[in-house]
């Protein structure tokens, strides 16, 4: 029993150290992608109509699959008048396996506005952080926490698998956003400087993750208002050899937003996502508002959605502005005259 066992556990470290060190790791991808602007591109970063903006996303995919991908982002921003731009912060962790790889990045956001005229603004974004990677071996087993019998009970093991758990390193990223008129467009690249991110001592570099995203409102309202509108965007990632294609469209007013979207890989479908926002305490003149965002994915793929009971995400936003500071205020709303991308989501 205790030889099998043996055999068995020796098969499973073989192929747990190919999969960490062979398979490039994918960044997570949220659906409700407008619900996390500063993950989507930093140039979007200090793009709203107050002066600090808080936002939390929270993503389980695959819910009824053992060891399911979790993934959580939170970000808050600060406007900067003078610039047009803002300044910010945002922390994602990821955890995915039954052995929890976890990864976990934390990093700091600069943006810059050109205004071009009262139509079109252009957004340049910085990221630059720290990523933490680590697996929980306490949840692994090893041949010497075996005896005759099976499994001994509380026993520890003295292997060393991962050299580098807990790994550190340093990593960058970029944006660029373009707002004129009604249609916005905008690209990023994450991971500029390949960081490696080995927990075994083999070279494994963290490949680019390229993105691009595109929105055009479409106004409903006859009387020169913008809402209600409806709203159809796409979003594009790359990484390695990896794609991912989101499209569909929003119907949104001033307190509800409904979404329809599809996602494949350009060869193959994956999900059709539902989505409602809800927009709460916003009123005309005040820049105050809180939102609250689900959606839902039911998996069209090969991996059907019996088996894996879709993917669920819930999102939380608070924007409000700093009371007392007339000048700054006064900046600010002449800069939201321009046209800004927070219209689109």
């Amino acid at each position: 029993m205790k030889k099998y066992c043996k055999l068995i556990l020796f098969i499973n470290l073989g192929v747990l150290m190919f999969v960490f060190e062979n398979i490039k790791a994918q960044d997570f991808i949220y659906s409700q992608f407008y619900n996390a602007p500063n993950y989507l591109n930093p140039a979007l970063s200090g793009q709203f109509e107050g002066d600090i903006r808080v936002n939390m996303i929270y993503r389980s995919q695959w819910t009824k699959v053992q060891g399911a991908l979790d993934s959580y982002t939170f970000s808050a921003d600060y406007q900067l008048p003078m610039l047009g731009g803002g300044i910010g912060i945002i922390m994602n962790k990821s955890t995915e396996g039954t052995a929890y790889l976890s990864k976990l990045n934390l990093a700091a956001l600069f943006s810059y506005n050109v205004e071009l005229n009262y139509s079109s603004t252009l957004s340049f974004g910085l990221q630059a952080g720290v990523i933490n990677r680590s697996i929980d071996t306490d949840r692994l087993l090893f041949a010497d926490q075996l005896d005759d019998g099976g499994i001994i009970n509380g026993a520890s093991s003295a292997a060393s698998v991962f050299v580098n758990n807990n790994r550190k390193f340093f990593d960058a990223g970029t944006g660029i956003n373009l707002v004129t008129d009604n249609f916005m467009i905008g690209a990023s690249a994450q991971h500029l400087n390949r960081p490696d991110e080995s927990l075994t001592g083999q070279l494994s570099k963290l490949p680019m993750r390229y993105g691009m995203h595109a929105s055009y409102l479409i106004s409903l309202e006859r009387y020169g208002e913008e809402l209600p509108a409806v709203i159809p965007s796409v979003v594009v990632y790359r990484q390695d050899k990896s794609n991912s294609i989101s499209a569909g469209f929003q119907y949104k007013t001033n307190a509800v937003n409904l979404g329809l979207w599809y996602r494949g890989d350009g060869k193959q479908q994956d999900a059709i996502v539902f989505s409602i926002i809800l927009d709460l305490f916003k009123r005309d003149g005040n820049t105050s508002k809180f939102r609250l965002g689900i959606s839902h994915d039911a998996t069209t793929s090969k991996v059907n959605y019996t088996n894996t009971s879709g993917t669920t995400e819930g999102a939380l936003a608070f924007e409000t502005e700093i009371p007392g500071r007339a000048e700054a205020r006064y900046i600010r709303e002449r800069n939201n005259n321009f046209n800004r991308c927070y219209k689109f989501y």
